[in-house]
């Protein structure tokens, strides 16, 4: 079985994809790059912590802030509901690094949407389950339902372990780590 983390590429003559291993930056095809099948990312985090405190850590805008370097979460929660979140571009103006549609909202059970990086217009689906243990909580985070051609796969591939790794941290130990 492959890693999700890296993208099965075919080559053809000098096609090379370039894959950044940087969340929140979108990769770029080169030409006679071909993406084949995007497998579903999946990652199972152990928080010790309740399910509200780690629920109130995806869905706050303080942790939100923190763990997204000031980005802002902008959401309507409830299913239909628009969510993004906003920060400051290269020019001082804001920018939608991550936008999507919430699908289901369940405190503090099951969170999904759809998600589309930048400026994408290729959508994908996130869903994130929290099950209480018996001295923390089970976080199974799956983004699937990924367009073959989809760029932002190898960023999210990525971005995931970094965001979870920093949303634990933080909630452990009330700090994090900068990204990079």
């Amino acid at each position: 079985m492959r890693s999700a983390r890296w993208p099965r590429v075919n080559r053809e003559r000098e096609g090379v994809l370039s894959v950044l291993a940087c969340p929140g930056k979108m990769t770029q095809e080169m030409p006679g790059a071909i993406i084949a099948h995007q497998a579903s990312l999946k990652y199972v985090f152990y928080i010790a912590a309740t399910p509200q405190k780690v629920w109130d850590g995806f869905v706050s805008q303080e942790s939100n802030r923190i763990i997204f370097s000031g980005a802002e979460l902008q959401a309507d929660f409830k299913p239909g509901g628009a969510l993004a979140w906003v920060g400051t571009g290269p020019d001082g103006k804001p920018v939608n690094f991550v936008r999507g549609k919430v699908l289901r909202f369940e405190p503090p059970r099951v969170f999904q949407y759809t998600f589309a990086m930048g400026q994408n217009d290729k959508a994908s689906r996130v869903t994130i389950e929290l099950v209480p243990e018996t001295e923390a909580t089970k976080v199974t985070v799956t983004h699937d339902e990924w367009a073959e051609d989809d760029l932002s796969y190898a960023a999210c591939a990525d971005g995931w372990p970094r965001i979870l790794s920093r949303l634990k941290t933080l909630l452990e130990t009330g700090k994090t780590f900068k990204p990079h």
